[in-house]
């Protein structure tokens, strides 16, 4: 576990392909789906919050602290990771959204490991990039800020920029897998083997 990184839990989309239902609040096998997420990234870090725009005191339920965006134009991840970065007290600041229950359980420790020098880390499966799904030093949020200013909202190309440098999870596919849909939420579930509710 890194005592010294703060993990974030992206739940602030629009989730457009969920009908517009707050992803992170839809129910599989019972719990809200974050709680999925927050169950897999609590052992790899020592403080954990959650970034999110709507329904923030159902979030705030878990006991976890609940951030929002600093603009409120839904400009996609990298406005929760500017907030993200902007709260965390901690040098580094891990990033998961809220929709990837099976992210690697050596995600955290694979991204430290692995960014060299670099200020930023992402995973990725060997065939796509999950940039959402990455480790940032603090000291980037002003250059994020600037960024989000200019308008842009691309998160890989602002990686790029930044010289992030990509981790793979080889033979890992399945664990990037996210959950966009309600039939995505219901085969998972079954996949797992959870009870159906």
């Amino acid at each position: 576990m890194h005592e010294d990184i703060t993990g974030i839990i992206l739940a602030g989309g629009r989730a457009t392909r969920m009908g517009g239902e707050d992803k992170g609040l839809v129910q599989v096998a019972g719990i809200p789906l974050y709680q999925h997420v927050l169950a897999r990234l609590q052992p790899q870090v020592g403080l954990i919050a959650i970034s999110a725009n709507r329904n923030q005191a159902r979030y705030q339920e878990s006991g976890l602290p609940t951030i929002g965006d600093l603009t409120t134009d839904f400009s996609g991840p990298l406005a929760g990771i500017l907030a993200g970065l902007r709260y965390a007290a901690t040098e580094w600041v891990v990033f998961v959204p809220c929709d990837v229950p099976d992210f690697p359980t050596t995600l955290v420790e694979q991204l430290w490991q692995q960014k060299g020098p670099a200020l930023a880390a992402y995973a990725s499966d060997g065939e796509r990039a999950h940039p959402t799904l990455a480790l940032l030093h603090a000291s980037l949020a002003p250059q994020l800020a600037g960024y989000l200013a200019r308008g842009d909202r691309k998160l890989m190309l602002f990686l790029d920029a930044v010289g992030a440098r990509q981790v793979t999870f080889i033979g890992q596919q399945a664990a990037f897998h996210n959950l966009n849909t309600r039939e995505d939420c219901l085969r998972w579930q079954q996949e797992k083997g959870f009870p159906h509710e």
